[in-house]
């Protein structure tokens, strides 16, 4: 009977780790924190060739990402580079993002701006770089469409969104670091979300099978109208490669910009 207690106190592992972890010396780790600001940090790989940094995506099936609201822009109604946290199911933040952009595109070039957004863990290692160029959005110009290049380390390209053109709905494509299509994702013909979620559809490359989808969650009447704070939630398989769901995050980034960017887009 001992032994069963002494096995069940193993299993149960001590606090401060996240569940699943099989062995707390290899575990993940949460830092000590106000429970409504805790943060995950970063434990030991797990077995396999993944890269560095992104080692705790393999573990999700729910990746949730945050804007932080910039009141400074709210108060001088001026566009401020964005800025987001990621986190896990349990609210526990394993990234944030941060824009880098020059003033004048942010002001004369608005939601198509050219930007880099750089994805640090809470150590504050660059774990992911997503760069976007200056590129077209209209269902009238089929040609020189949006495009995201994943960087993961930066400095390694391992994947690419693109938009593909439709006359209808917004489609876009999932590409490895050859340009090779893995995964689509095709949202609705209306991006507006009057009073409700926004789901983008993660589909095989047939646009048979949906697996998965990347949500535009609507925060309420005032939050929209009066805030450009913008929250998602990306519902994938847990077995999805990493790089893949690295590049679902600059999705995430691109969609908030295209369709929910200023407030009134996103009610």
């Amino acid at each position: 009977m001992a032994s069963k207690d002494a096995q069940n106190q193993r299993s149960r592992g001590p606090p401060g780790f996240l569940p699943g972890a099989s062995d707390p010396d290899h575990g993940l780790h949460i830092l000590p924190s106000n429970p409504g600001d805790r943060v995950w940090q970063r434990g030991p790989p797990p077995p396999g060739n993944l890269p560095p940094g992104l080692e705790y995506l393999s573990q999700l099936d729910l990746i949730i990402i945050h804007q932080q609201v910039e009141l400074l822009g709210m108060i001088l109604g001026t566009e401020t580079a964005n800025k987001y946290e990621i986190k896990n199911s349990l609210g526990q933040r394993i990234y944030f993002a941060a824009e880098e952009s020059i003033c004048f595109n942010r002001t004369f070039c608005s939601t198509l701006r050219s930007c880099i957004l750089k994805i640090t863990d809470n150590s504050g290692q660059e774990v992911i770089t997503v760069n976007r160029p200056l590129r077209c959005n209209s269902c009238w110009c089929p040609c020189y469409l949006q495009e995201l290049e994943i960087q993961a380390p930066p400095g390694s390209i391992v994947g690419y969104v693109a938009q593909t053109w439709d006359p209808f709905l917004p489609k876009f494509t999932i590409q490895n670091a050859n340009k090779e299509d893995i995964l689509k994702i095709v949202g609705p013909c209306a991006t507006c979300g009057c009073f409700g979620d926004v789901d983008f559809e993660v589909k095989t490359i047939n646009e048979k099978l949906t697996i998965g989808k990347i949500s535009k969650y609507w925060s309420g009447f005032v939050n929209d109208v009066f805030t450009n704070a913008d929250n998602f939630g990306i519902h994938v398989p847990a077995d999805l490669d990493v790089t893949v769901k690295a590049a679902m995050i600059g999705a995430c980034f691109l969609f908030d910009f295209m369709f929910f960017e200023h407030s009134l887009a996103g009610l």
